[in-house]
């Protein structure tokens, strides 16, 4: 018997985008040396529309902007620290003060590959595009929901910022603008972005709750947090896979008129974590592990 490997968030990724080039002369890649290797056949026939520029990332972005400025729709891609937070002010100003769009596919996430350093890990990627208006997030949380959000990506005008990562639940969810209820419970509403929902169902058996699921997380759905909570004092627990509390904010301006009590789970910013380890063990860390997520959901409600 023939066993079929389900792609990786990154193969799912090339797929689309060879798709994408290939049937859309306006669509566009810009690459910085990373996974160039995987688009040499697309380099070699458009060599025009899918340019490599080396280790230059700022460039990268203002190539980006420079190609969206002549009509093209553009992806830039590459790890999340690379493609986010070194060249920021160029995000900043070639996209988004000239206000054109693109959109952003990086891969690393917080701490996929943690042999590769500190270097190489962006918790703090999806809070700095709260710094920055006008900015769509994708966070999917299965390589079958990535096609779907990329391709409403390229189909769109605007700024779209795609986070993948290694890690991926059992099973695609529907990709959806807002959340989508997985289990309904009246102790409180758990919020599972992306790729945690596995962690945080296993954490919660048992439990009396809500879980919503997003793999979209800019615009936060508002409207489906107030459904789901209701007018009574809520208790709302965020699960996401990047830096603590990065839409804290959002949950207490869903709910500014609501008496309710939250709990942010995602990696810590209480400490800097210097040991390389492996994934697990750095989720085991942050208390992003199924383990970690039921003590601390289960302190909270339950206190």
């Amino acid at each position: 018997m023939t066993t079929v490997s389900t792609p990786t968030m990154r193969e799912a990724f090339v797929h689309t985008m060879v798709e994408a080039i290939e049937a859309d002369e306006r669509v566009a890649l810009v690459l910085a040396t990373i996974s160039s290797s995987l688009f040499a056949a697309q380099h070699a026939a458009y060599p025009d529309r899918v340019i490599n520029v080396g280790i230059r990332e700022q460039a990268m972005i203002g190539v980006a902007s420079g190609l969206a400025l002549t009509g093209h729709r553009v992806v830039a891609h590459s790890y999340a620290p690379f493609l986010v937070e070194r060249p920021y002010e160029q995000v900043k100003l070639d996209l988004g003060h000239q206000d054109v769009g693109a959109v952003l596919v990086s891969v690393g996430a917080s701490h996929d590959d943690p042999r590769m350093g500190r270097t190489h890990q962006a918790p703090a990627d999806v809070a700095l595009f709260d710094t920055l208006p006008g900015w769509s997030v994708h966070v999917p949380g299965h390589p079958g929901e990535v096609g779907p959000l990329l391709r409403a990506a390229l189909a769109g005008t605007g700024r779209e910022y795609v986070r993948l990562t290694t890690r991926s639940n059992a099973a695609p969810m529907p990709v959806t603008a807002g959340f989508a209820p997985v289990r309904h419970g009246s102790l409180g509403v758990v919020v599972a972005v992306g790729p945690v929902l596995d962690a945080v169902l296993a954490a919660t058996e048992g439990l009396d709750v809500t879980v919503l699921y997003a793999a979209t997380v800019r615009p936060f759905d508002r409207v489906g947090l107030r459904a789901a909570v209701g007018s009574s004092a809520p208790s709302v627990v965020l699960v996401e896979p990047y830096l603590r509390g990065t839409s804290a904010g959002e949950v207490a301006e869903t709910l500014v008129d609501v008496p309710h009590r939250q709990l942010s789970i995602g990696v810590r910013r209480d400490a800097e974590i210097r040991a390389y380890g492996s994934t697990a063990q750095h989720d085991e860390v942050h208390g992003l592990d199924a383990a970690g997520i039921g003590r601390a959901v289960r302190t909270f409600l339950l206190s």
